[in-house]
């Protein structure tokens, strides 16, 4: 690991026209603030595939940001993901994340060739060597599906031993849970970068009904102030920059490297954090 942080921020590739042209425009906004990386994210099952090899390509050559497309070996063949792996090298693309993935709905188990995440990191560096950073994800609050959390802790430590350079966490909103995961991780061997995910706080309800789905606890205390909010979203937005931005501090002086911010396609949120914390670029 250096010294040296990285800023990076994530999109989800859209459905419409308007809405692309919108992402273009959030990107090249953030573009300004000279990120790292940008992130583009893989619908469940591959169900965006082409929409997100579009939009990582557009990112990527247009706006000017090293893109790093999501890559998800469920419901995936071995031969659609060379493929991928191809159309991106050829591309330029230099850093994959790469994830298990989402079951579709109504797929009642994994389907595909490869089932884990190791699995697709050691098929990406198989067949493509070191011509890709690859990221994969850590779970501080321990991966929804995950037996138990020791158990979420070696499933993290075979991804990194199958080849992956650096993670991103799911978002979370306690700090403890980050640093007790990195504590146990380093106990574990692993010395791979892992960053946390962070997710600005806009809307309550959206929030937390996607986070009881992802298994990102919103602790007691925001879960009641926010409710406590009711439809006052100028309220709402405002605390939840506040409470952020005073994780993000904590998780930078305690020796996070770097922050990834979930932009949910919107500039604003996660900008009025980065200029809380007066990053230096």
């Amino acid at each position: 690991m250096t010294a040296q942080r990285r800023y990076s921020f994530e999109f989800f590739p859209t459905k419409t026209d308007a809405g692309h042209d919108k992402l273009m425009g959030v990107a090249r906004e953030l573009a300004s603030y000279n990120p790292d990386f940008f992130s583009c994210t893989y619908g469940a099952g591959g169900s965006t595939r082409d929409r997100t090899l579009n939009t990582v390509l557009q990112l990527d050559g247009e706006v000017g940001v090293p893109t790093a497309p999501h890559l998800s070996c469920v419901g995936d063949s071995t031969t659609d993901l060379r493929s991928l792996l191809q159309q991106y090298q050829a591309a330029g693309i230099r850093r994959i994340v790469a994830l298990r993935g989402d079951l579709p709905s109504g797929m009642g188990m994994a389907s595909g060739e490869l089932r884990y995440a190791n699995e697709l990191v050691e098929f990406i560096r198989d067949e493509s060597g070191e011509q890709f950073h690859i990221e994969v994800a850590a779970y501080p609050e321990m991966h929804p599906q995950a037996r138990n959390f020791e158990n979420d802790l070696q499933n993290f430590a075979r991804k990194a031993k199958a080849g992956a350079d650096s993670a991103i966490t799911q978002y979370f909103f306690n700090a403890d849970s980050y640093f007790y995961f990195m504590e146990r991780v380093h106990k574990l061997g692993i010395d791979i970068p892992v960053v946390p995910g962070i997710m600005p706080i806009t809307n309550y309800s959206k929030l937390a009904r996607f986070s009881d789905a992802c298994g990102a606890e919103i602790p007691r205390w925001i879960r009641k102030q926010l409710e406590a909010y009711g439809d006052d979203m100028q309220s709402i937005q405002a605390f939840g920059e506040q409470v952020i931005s005073q994780m993000c501090e904590r998780l930078l002086e305690g020796g996070a490297p770097g922050l990834h911010f979930y932009t949910l396609n919107q500039a604003e949120p996660s900008l009025a954090i980065w200029h809380n914390l007066k990053l230096p670029r």
